[in-house]
């Protein structure tokens, strides 16, 4: 499923609550929408979050402003961008992840009373940048499927290009992590509290070599398996 569909779930359990007036709130941080926190919502959350998208739009500061509490509470518990994967495990294309500094932005900027600034800083919004790259062309794409507590040790040397997670129920979390011959650990993916409509193949950034003998080990609930896939080059 598209990262643009999971969000309009997400939505509605998150963000879909009452939004919240704060217009008389203190003023209490240097972070301005349109010096720093547009910059931030255009770049993880316009994809879905626009005219014509499948939530609310907050690409101005009058849309976005009274949603400011609820973006705190969503962004503080990872909910929004839905993604799956925790971030600083495995590096993946189309990753639309909050790193700690934004989320950490975004939370002072809501507590400190969400000012917005003068408008002549607001950036133009790049909807173009918002399409998706497709799977990359790769030859000699291959699969292997792992199975929960069945270590697979490779043959030949290889390198992965994608992992997809199969039978994983809501709320499970699942580890893949490969153990290279000369000891190293090489930690492919994390999903954590994992939802169903969130299924997708998570592309990595970069194929991961990973040489002969190399045992890849699956960490998760009894039922759950995952799709590998590795490529040639």
């Amino acid at each position: 499923m598209e990262i643009k569909n999971a969000f309009a779930l997400i939505i509605v359990a998150g963000l879909s609550l009452v939004p919240v007036a704060l217009a008389h709130d203190p003023i209490t941080t240097k972070l301005t929408w349109t010096q720093e926190i547009s910059r931030i919502i255009y770049k993880r959350c316009i994809s879905c979050h626009r005219e014509g998208g499948v939530a609310m739009s907050l690409v101005s500061y009058e849309e976005a402003r009274p949603w400011a509490t609820a973006i705190r509470e969503e962004v503080l518990e990872r909910r929004m961008p839905p993604w799956g994967a925790v971030q600083g495990v495995g590096a993946f294309r189309d990753d639309p992840s909050l790193t700690s500094l934004e989320v950490e932005m975004i939370v002072n900027w809501a507590e400190g009373g969400a000012p917005e600034d003068d408008p002549i800083y607001l950036p133009k919004p790049n909807f173009e940048s918002l399409k998706k790259n497709p799977p990359p062309a790769l030859s000699s794409v291959r699969t292997l499927v792992i199975r929960n507590s069945v270590p697979l040790t490779l043959a030949q040397n290889a390198r992965a290009a994608a992992v997809q997670p199969l039978d994983l129920p809501d709320g499970a979390s699942m580890d893949i992590t490969a153990y290279l011959p000369g000891g190293a650990v090489e930690h492919l993916i994390w999903l954590r509290d994992y939802r169903k409509r969130w299924e997708r193949t998570y592309w990595f950034r970069d194929p991961v070599f990973l040489p002969k003998g190399t045992r890849i080990v699956i960490d998760s609930v009894a039922s759950a398996s995952a799709v590998i896939s590795f490529v040639d080059r």
